[in-house]
């Protein structure tokens, strides 16, 4: 499953944006306090909106009066347009939050419409508002016959809940579950380097942490039932961080310990003592060779503690990783990683009265222009042509 189209309005700077035809790794750029790391919460506020409610989602973030954006008086809206598959039909859903009479956050708009065939009109298989509506059965394998589809009223125990939620546990509602799971699989990683150096109690982890502290427990599991995987790591650590020649993630009095060899030394050295970078690379490593790869995989500015020369190989793995099935969204300032990027990847953040804009930068016909010419992104950055061009748009 991939996010082709999202939409967003009147959420903090994003007052009203529209990017479609998303690619399978798309790395977005923008100067300091353009909105990236707002583009980002956008998908880890809806998965908690989705795995807890949309009160709890907004009062992480400071209330609603935080969220929505700065004197605007409509809902905050989302659209969001994906496939199943490669060549099923689009799946469109739309979720708008809104205030109730009693300054209560409430889903006031949630819809999911589904288009028949390649080309025919999107219908209704859910719509509800304030906590109660109706929703569609079925698998809709076959589209001649979805306006038969047999309707059912549903009525949610609270109006801040999504219908997704609910209804995505069913199998009857096959649509509503793949929507589901494709939000409650998105992966923003907020990784943390000093959680990932610390010892764990042994414990069964088959996927990395957002913040990475269960490294070592990945590790192990990886070593134990993905031998193969484990081992193209370790071949890729010894290519590109110098001087280790193993990692290991033993048992010990009940934790598990993570632990790099060097070529020059007998004993390994503990997690606590390697570099940053050493940690953060095999961080990355692990989770870019996930046997489960996440449906949407976002990253922000993954260049922190790594040696420039490693981020075009380290954009070679996002890109790998985005092949195998999993979407990557990436931010960066880094003129080596925009280097392997190609055009066609590329989104830039401006900023225009207070509010932040998307654009391509494949659109622009001056950065087109240099890029087919030769000219390498983080060049064009470097020189400060990429986002001027942009802005003019």
């Amino acid at each position: 499953m991939r996010v082709q189209t999202l939409k967003i309005k009147n959420f903090k700077v994003f007052k009203d944006v529209n990017i479609s035809n998303i690619p399978n790794m798309a790395v977005f750029l923008g100067m300091n306090g353009a909105g990236k790391s707002t583009f980002f919460d956008v998908f880890g506020f809806l998965n908690d909106c989705l795995t807890k409610n949309v009160k709890a989602a907004l009062t992480a973030r400071g209330g609603y009066s935080e969220v929505i954006s700065r004197e605007q008086s409509g809902n905050i809206e989302f659209l969001i347009q994906f496939r199943q598959a490669e060549g099923e039909p689009l799946v469109t859903y739309e979720l708008s939050i809104g205030l109730d009479n009693k300054n209560q956050p409430v889903v006031v708009k949630e819809i999911v419409r589904f288009r028949r065939g390649q080309s025919g009109a999107p219908y209704k298989i859910l719509d509800f508002a304030y906590g109660e509506g109706e929703a569609l059965v079925g698998e809709f394998k076959t589209r001649d016959n979805i306006s038969n589809a047999e309707r059912r009223l549903q009525k949610l125990e609270s109006p801040d809940i999504l219908a997704i939620k609910g209804l995505g546990q069913f199998k009857e509602f096959d649509v509503i579950t793949s929507l589901r799971k494709l939000i409650e699989d998105w992966y923003v990683s907020d990784f943390h380097i000093d959680d990932a150096r610390q010892r764990r109690e042994a414990d069964y982890s088959e996927n990395l942490s957002k913040n990475g502290d269960n490294l070592a427990n990945v590790a192990k599991y990886l070593f134990d039932n993905h031998k193969e995987i484990f081992d193209d790591i370790l071949q890729k650590m010894k290519e590109r961080v110098p001087g280790v020649s193993d990692v290991e993630a033993s048992i010990s009095d009940g934790y598990i310990l993570l632990r790099f060899a060097d070529g020059k030394f007998k004993n390994p050295f503990s997690a606590r003592f390697v570099s940053d970078g050493t940690i953060k690379m095999f961080a990355y490593l692990i989770m870019l060779n996930d046997p489960k790869p996440h449906t949407l995989l976002c990253v922000e500015e993954p260049e922190n503690q790594l040696y420039p020369k490693l981020l075009s190989v380290l954009a070679e793995e996002f890109r790998a990783y985005s092949e195998k099935g999993g979407q990557v969204f990436v931010s960066t300032h880094s003129p080596e990683f925009l280097n392997a990027v190609e055009l066609s990847e590329l989104f830039c953040f401006v900023k225009k009265d207070g509010f932040t804009k998307i654009f391509r930068a494949a659109d622009s016909p001056l950065v087109s222009s240099l890029y087919k010419e030769g000219d390498l992104l983080g060049y064009l950055w470097n020189q400060k042509l990429l986002l001027e061009e942009i802005s003019k748009q």
